[in-house]
């Protein structure tokens, strides 16, 4: 399970990290058996270990938070294993020119230097736990998988573990079997075994090489494996097949959910409480059968409360349910099923007409204040946004924000100084969005806080500000797009005015001709 760490007790340990990295030039300072790597130390470490695993992180961004918590605790526990692998961090906010002579470019991550090469290291996957870089450096020391000599090591392999992964191969050494041992060493969440038995072979009816992966002893899925088979097959049928038809969102599930290779995630929100639930259950395993491998189907229960962040960010109410909703993790955008019955059909369709684009997306708002345009900062949602910043006679600049980022908030003094400068130009508006709670038309792409100024032109024009965050800057930004926008609207104006001549002229003489 996920470690969370209090934010304070995070803080402490980075301000201890950097104080500790305050050493002389190639010394390497160790702490809780990790090493802390500059630039002027590295090359030493490279040439001291012959195999050195190195986590590149930035302190303080939310994705780093856990890996550097567990990479930590990995040092600790690796005193007791025989893995000689050694383990060292690399501060990239501080150390920018070795993580740009490392072509270090996605943090975190992780990666193992060999025989002081650090020109070729081996990227390491995805690893979120400790046991998990812990297999995965043990894997590639020792054997990858587990050699299961018989049918009764295979049944004690079995029963040890909840999900298990195994390779029934004609031969264990050499051939088809290289592709499973690379797998092996690669996902080191799940435990491998590999046999050659003809008793196990018999036992599960497959004559030919074959992975299987069973759960709690019994058979889910198999994959037919041949010398055609490449590693991203097996990876992504893996993947794919250890999912449960219906995967119920709990804590343990959600890093798993979210790092699926599936993209589209069907959630059916609902009280498991509920009278009819195992009818409406039973209806989306079924349905969630057809698309194995194109959808995950994911089972949110609205009764359990540490479940009331994902259903804030869906915008589902407890009363809302049972209701479905369809979301893409590379757009993030949502897609509601529109109909009260939530049988194998509905679903079955929706799903369909999703696959094939028809799908709708839905579109939420908050109901729009009451004072909304009272204030200096016009307050935006998603029922007035378009009317609002679309609109010919006024140069709008938004600020879309969430109202839990701390980032966000800090620009709000920043918005109601500029209101104030602004306050009497007729056609210009200050204004904000929360884009968590707000649904719009507008594709931002980075995470709020984001800035876009919409001008005062007939087009539906989008321009997006990535200049300083200060007064001045924005007040210089907004009144050079002003000049701007006044310039093309007229140059509109007229091409507007010539078009309607044309047209008028072309209405003339269809007349003309019809009175001859």
């Amino acid at each position: 399970m996920k470690c969370v760490w209090p934010l304070c007790a995070v803080c402490v340990w980075l301000c201890l990290s950097v104080c500790a990295g305050g050493t002389e030039p190639g010394t390497i300072t160790e702490e809780n058996g990790v090493l802390l790597l500059t630039k002027s130390n590295f090359k030493q470490a490279l040439g001291l270990h012959q195999q050195l695993l190195v986590h590149f992180y930035a302190p303080l961004s939310g994705d780093a938070m856990g890996s550097i918590m567990e990479f930590s605790k990995a040092a600790k526990e690796l005193k007791d294993t025989p893995i000689t692998t050694k383990l060292g961090r690399v501060d990239v906010t501080k150390q920018k020119e070795l993580a740009e002579e490392l072509n270090v470019t996605m943090v975190p991550s992780m990666r193992l230097y060999l025989s002081g090469d650090k020109h070729s290291p081996i990227q390491c996957p995805v690893l979120k736990h400790s046991t998990a870089i812990l297999t995965w450096l043990q894997r590639r020391e020792g054997p990858s998988a587990e050699v299961l000599a018989d049918l009764s090591q295979s049944e004690t392999f079995l029963k040890s573990h909840d999900l298990v992964v195994l390779g029934l191969f004609k031969d264990v050494k050499r051939g088809p079997v290289d592709v499973f041992y690379s797998v092996a060493g690669d996902v080191a969440d799940l435990p491998f075994g590999v046999t050659d038995s003809d008793e196990v072979f018999r036992t599960f009816q497959l004559t030919s090489d074959s992975v299987l992966l069973l759960k709690e002893s019994k058979l889910e899925s198999t994959f037919e494996v041949s010398e055609e088979t490449t590693k991203e097959d097996l990876i992504t049928f893996i993947r794919i097949h250890e999912f449960e038809l219906v995967t119920e969102y709990t804590g343990k599930t959600a890093s798993q959910i979210l790092s699926s290779l599936v993209m589209n995630h069907l959630l059916l929100f609902i009280n498991k409480t509920e009278k009819n639930f195992p009818d409406l259950h039973h209806a989306f395993q079924t349905t969630a059968a057809h698309f194995r491998g194109q959808i995950l189907f994911v089972l949110v229960d609205a009764d359990e409360p540490r479940n009331g962040r994902v259903m804030e960010y869906f915008h589902v109410r407890a009363e809302d349910t049972p209701t479905v909703r369809m979301v893409n993790l590379t757009d993030h955008l949502q897609y509601q099923l529109q109909s009260d019955r939530l049988d194998t059909l509905t679903l079955t369709h929706f799903c369909q007409e999703y696959l094939l684009g028809r799908a709708k997306v839905k579109m939420h708002s908050e109901p729009v204040p009451e004072d909304w345009d009272k204030k200096p900062v016009k307050e935006l949602v998603g029922l007035n946004f378009e009317r609002v910043v679309f609109n010919d006679k006024n140069n709008v600049l938004v600020l879309f924000y969430s109202g839990w980022n701390a980032e966000s908030r800090a620009l709000f003094p920043l918005w109601e100084e500029l209101a104030q400068r602004f306050r009497n130009h007729d056609n210009v508006v200050i204004a904000r969005l929360d884009a968590t709670l707000n649904d719009i038309n507008i594709r931002t792409l980075e995470k709020p806080p984001s800035i876009r100024l919409f001008p005062a032109v007939y087009a539906e024009r989008v321009i997006s500000y990535s200049g300083d965050r200060t007064t001045d800057a924005l007040v210089e930004f907004i009144q050079n797009e002003v000049k701007k926008a006044k310039k093309d609207k007229a140059k509109e104006e007229r091409e507007r005015k010539k078009y309607i001549e044309v047209v008028k002229a072309a209405e003339a003489a269809e007349k003309e001709k019809d009175e001859l």
